[in-house]
C-alpha cells in the first residue's frame, strides 16, 4: 500500500469539496440548524396557553379564581366570550386551546358553603396540550379550593370547587387522531419536494436542458409544466392516504372531503414550488437532495407536527409562520377532527395560495438567470 498515493487522493477530495461552496455551506449549517431547532423546538412543556373565558358571575370570587389561573403561568386569558357559541368559535379557529366557564351562582355558592362548579372546555385535537391543560387546571382549582376552605371559618367540606372538564374533537385524546392528519401533510410535502427538486437539475445533467432552451416554450410555461404532473401524483397520494386513514386507522373525517382535497391541491403547488426553486439553484442531484433535506427538517420540527407550537419560544414560533406545512397541518386537523368549514379556514387558503404563487415566480426568475 502506497501511502503517498493515498495522501494524494485525500488532498484531491478536500480540493473537490472546497470547490463545492453549496455543499460546504450545508455541511456547516446543517448540524448548527438541527441543534438549534431541537434545542428550542423539541419541547412538550406547554405554558401560556391561550384561553377564552365565559364568566357569568359578577362576584369578586370569580375574579379571584381567574387571577389564580393567570398566576399559574399556564393560562393566558386573552379572550372574553358572551356565549358558549363564541367559545366554540374561538377554539374552532385555533385562537384558543381552552375555555373556562363560570356559572352565574359561583360566588353565592362559595359564600353559602356549597360546592361551586367550574366548566373547562379543552381542545383535544392536540393530546399533549390537552393533557397539560387538564392537569394544570386541576392543580389551580385544587389549590384555590384549599385556599377558600382556609379563609372561611367553620367550613368542614373537603372540596369547595368542582371542576367539570369536557374534551372536544378528540374525547379519548388518542394520539393516532392527532398524528395521522399531520403525518399526511408531512408525507405529501416530503414526497413532492424530493421529486421536483430533481426535475430541472436532472435535465441539466442529462444534457437535455439545451433542447428545452431552444424551444419556444416560456419560462413560466416550463415551470407550470414541470409542476402539474407532480400535482396529479400528489393528488393521488392524498386520496390514498385519506382512504388508509379512514378504513385502516378508523379516523372519521368530520368536515368536507372536497374542501380537504381543494386545500391539498393548493398546498401541493407551494410544496412543488419549493422543490423547483431547489432544482434551479442546484448544480447536481446530490446538491438537490441535500437542500431538500435541509428544508424538510425545519418543517418537521416547527410546523406543529411533532411538537406543540405553544411550547416553542416566540422567535421560533414566528419562524414557523413562514412554512406552508404549518398552515396545511392546521387545515388537515381542522377539517378532519373539527369539521371546520371554508369560512374558518379562508386565511389559510389565502396564505397557501400566496406561497404557491410566490415560489412558482421565484423558481421562474431563478431559472431565467441560469439560462441567460
Amino acid at each position: 500500500m502506497n501511502y503517498k498515493r493515498i495522501l494524494s487522493i485525500i488532498r484531491k477530495e478536500f480540493f473537490q469539496i472546497k470547490r463545492d461552496k453549496r455543499t460546504i455551506a450545508i455541511i456547516i449549517l446543517m448540524p448548527i440548524m438541527e441543534l438549534l431547532l431541537f434545542g428550542y423546538a423539541a419541547s412538550t412543556s406547554v405554558d401560556h396557553i391561550p384561553t377564552v373565558v365565559y364568566n357569568n358571575d359578577i362576584g369578586i370570587e370569580s375574579r379571584e379564581l381567574l387571577d389564580s389561573f393567570v398566576s399559574s403561568q399556564y393560562f393566558d386569558l386573552d379572550y372574553q366570550a358572551e356565549s358558549m357559541e363564541e367559545i366554540q368559535t374561538y377554539i374552532d379557529n385555533g385562537q384558543t386551546k381552552a375555555g373556562i366557564v363560570i356559572p352565574s351562582g359561583y360566588s353565592n355558592d362559595i359564600k353559602n358553603g356549597k360546592i361551586a362548579q367550574i366548566q373547562l372546555i379543552v381542545d383535544g385535537s392536540d393530546p399533549t396540550t390537552a393533557q397539560t391543560i387538564l392537569s394544570s387546571a386541576g392543580g389551580v382549582v385544587q389549590s384555590k379550593s384549599i385556599e377558600i376552605i382556609k379563609e372561611i371559618k367553620g367550613m368542614s367540606m373537603p372540596q369547595v370547587l368542582d371542576l367539570r372538564s369536557r374534551v372536544w374533537y378528540n374525547p379519548n385524546m388518542s394520539s393516532i387522531n392527532f398524528n395521522i392528519p399531520g403525518l399526511i401533510g408531512v408525507i405529501l410535502q416530503t414526497v413532492t419536494l424530493m421529486l421536483t427538486s430533481f426535475s430541472i437539475v436532472r435535465e441539466r445533467e442529462r444534457g437535455t436542458m439545451e433542447q428545452l432552451i431552444v424551444t419556444p416554450i416560456t419560462k413560466m410555461e416550463l415551470m407550470v409544466g414541470k409542476i402539474v404532473p407532480y400535482v396529479i401524483i400528489g393528488f393521488v397520494d392524498i386520496v390514498l392516504a385519506l382512504a388508509l386513514s379512514v378504513f385502516w386507522f378508523k379516523i372519521s373525517i368530520a368536515g368536507s372531503i372536497t374542501l380537504l382535497l381543494l386545500f391539498s391541491v393548493i398546498f401541493l403547488f407551494g410544496s412543488l414550488g419549493v422543490g423547483l426553486v431547489i432544482s434551479t439553484v442546484s448544480k447536481s442531484q446530490l446538491q438537490a437532495m441535500q437542500l431538500s433535506m435541509f428544508m424538510i427538517m425545519p418543517n418537521l420540527l416547527l410546523s406543529g407536527y411533532m411538537f406543540p407550537r405553544e411550547a416553542m419560544p416566540a422567535f421560533i414560533n414566528w419562524i414557523s409562520n413562514f412554512l406552508p406545512l404549518t398552515y396545511f397541518i392546521k387545515v388537515l386537523r381542522g377539517i378532519i377532527l373539527k369539521g371546520n368549514s371554508f369560512s374558518k379556514l379562508y386565511q389559510e387558503f389565502i396564505i397557501l395560495t400566496a406561497f404557491g404563487l410566490g415560489f412558482l415566480i421565484i423558481a421562474t426568475l431563478k431559472f431565467k438567470k441560469k439560462i441567460e
